[in-house]
């Protein structure tokens, strides 16, 4: 994408007549999210599979979004968020996760609340790049909204897999985090562009929708730093029901800020670069195939997904080293992103701090590592407890732990093709008599090309681990059968995806809001 601000070189005129000839190999004028300047990497991209494996990989993260949301059912902010969805009702509308799916509400209220679900325990899919997503983040918005229109399972599925490579691409291409601003401002288009397709919208009709929810989904990162708070859980709830709102006044006819990244007080003018800023999003041509799902992965362990392959590290350095008691120091060596984003290099003092909220610790690979190296495991509920993180062993060992920028492991980070992509480390443990214990590794065990990369039983597997205590059998297996069979799924019958629980089982929030 580039900023023509300014720029007397740009004829726009012939540009358009060019357009005229082939719309599809040249930018519209204003439109430059289309330009491909065929000198990028990811102008001639790897062939990571046959098409049909985006299908059964949306099948997947939607399996993997029910195992978190049903986990994280009484936990605080999602109680609070079903609250408000549940005074928002609607004959023929969405389901909510959990309740009957007799029960139907507003589908922007629904998205919200499941969208809450599914983020709270950060443990759902991730996509790392130029800037960061957990894509998976689309889904809720998208279900709900298929939902109250009676879209069929095909429906949905085309819709994912746009919304899917809409934010994918522009993770690759516009780096948020460099401005402090966090990454739903790329979550807001791809839900607006998935509801596009599943609803069958003209093209005029998405571009409105795409830059209004665009306009409206801005937001600093502050969300992630310091005392981190439930709001990391709301944020992409919010930016989903704005996209739902933005496509619904766009298909009524309204009309965005225009052009929302291009134009003289634009986001890229006065957010992002500047005037001068060029991005380049590298968007599928007509009839190419729509793969971007499949360059995402699955979070084996509940944590910042930067932290999975330094789990897998602590748990073989915990085989490695029989007395912890006699650990020095340990030196992270990893990618730019790590080390100021969830390391040292954050120069954020509550990152090691044993009173520090959940969120704060996850996004804290000096705890993360501590705790993985005492333990030999992971736990998304026990390894975040108060207790857990005042444990006096614990805190030595994490306050002993420094990471450090490797210019090799940023460039692995941000290799353009997916199978040299890497998110690892290089771990370096000083023992009290001198000895140092070294350990590494590019990818997490459970990433798409690791060692035992997450397959459909993985999946299953996640799901019934995760939803062992809160649902009966009976309607485990039967989300799990319905879910496989997506593609079928007629027109109307979209409602099958939620699960119920028994009301017994799902807490209250009693305090009252405006609602």
């Amino acid at each position: 994408m580039e900023n023509n601000i300014n720029n007397p070189e740009i004829n726009l005129e012939q540009g358009a007549k060019t357009a005229r000839k082939d719309k599809f190999n040249f930018p519209v004028p204003g439109h430059s999210m289309t330009d491909t300047p065929k000198k990028w990497a990811w102008d001639n991209p790897p062939n990571i599979t046959n098409p049909d494996d985006a299908v059964e990989m949306v099948i997947n993260r939607i399996i993997d979004n029910a195992s978190v949301a049903i986990a994280s059912l009484n936990r605080k902010p999602v109680i609070a968020s079903r609250e408000m969805a549940l005074k928002h009702p609607r004959k023929n509308g969405a389901t909510l996760f959990g309740v009957d799916s007799k029960l139907r509400f507003d589908c922007e209220w629904a998205a919200w609340s499941n969208s809450t679900a599914v983020r709270e325990l950060d443990f759902h899919d991730t996509f790392l790049a130029a800037d960061y997503s957990h894509p998976g983040d689309n889904i809720s918005p998208l279900l709900s909204v298929a939902q109250q229109n009676k879209k069929s399972g095909l429906d949905l599925l085309k819709g994912i897999i746009t919304a899917y490579e809409v934010q994918v691409n522009l993770v690759k291409g516009i780096c948020l985090h460099k401005h402090k601003i966090d990454h739903i401002a790329h979550l807001g288009p791809s839900v607006a562009a998935g509801l596009g397709t599943m609803l069958k919208l003209n093209t005029e009709t998405i571009y409105q929708a795409i830059q209004q929810a665009l306009h409206t989904t801005i937001s600093t990162r502050q969300s992630r730093k310091g005392e981190i708070s439930s709001w990391k859980a709301y944020a992409p709830a919010h930016a989903g029901k704005l996209a739902i709102e933005a496509v619904d006044r766009a298909m009524r006819g309204e009309s965005a800020p225009s052009p929302i990244y291009e134009g003289e007080d634009s986001v890229i003018s006065r957010i992002l670069d500047g005037y001068t800023g060029v991005y380049h999003v590298p968007l599928p041509k007509l009839r190419e195939s729509k793969k971007a799902i499949l360059e995402t992965y699955t979070k084996e362990y509940s944590a910042e997904y930067q932290s999975q392959a330094l789990i897998d590290i602590a748990k073989k350095l915990n085989k490695k080293i029989s007395n912890l008691k006699k650990i020095k120091k340990i030196d992270i060596y990893t990618s730019h992103h790590t080390h100021y984003v969830i390391g040292s290099g954050a120069n954020d003092p509550q990152k090691m701090d044993p009173k520090a909220s959940r969120e704060t610790l996850d996004h804290s690979i000096m705890y993360i590592f501590a705790v993985a190296l005492e333990d030999a495991d992971w736990h998304h509920i026990k390894s975040y407890t108060k207790k857990r993180a005042n444990r006096k062993s614990t805190i030595k060992i994490w306050k002993s732990i420094k990471t450090h920028e490797d210019k090799k492991w940023t460039k692995k980070y941000h290799h353009p093709n997916p199978k040299k992509k890497s998110f690892g480390a290089k771990v370096i443990v000083t023992l009290s008599n001198g000895k140092k214990i070294i350990e590494q590794l590019d990818k997490a065990d459970a990433h798409p090309y690791g060692s035992r990369p997450f397959k459909r039983q993985n999946y299953i597997q996640k799901f019934l681990t995760l939803t062992n205590s809160i649902l009966d059998k009976k309607e485990s297996f039967r989300f799990l059968k319905t879910v496989q069979n997506l593609k079928n799924l007629k027109s109307g019958e979209l409602n099958k995806l939620n699960i119920k629980v028994k009301k017994s089982k799902i807490k209250k929030n009693f305090k009252k809001g405006i609602f």
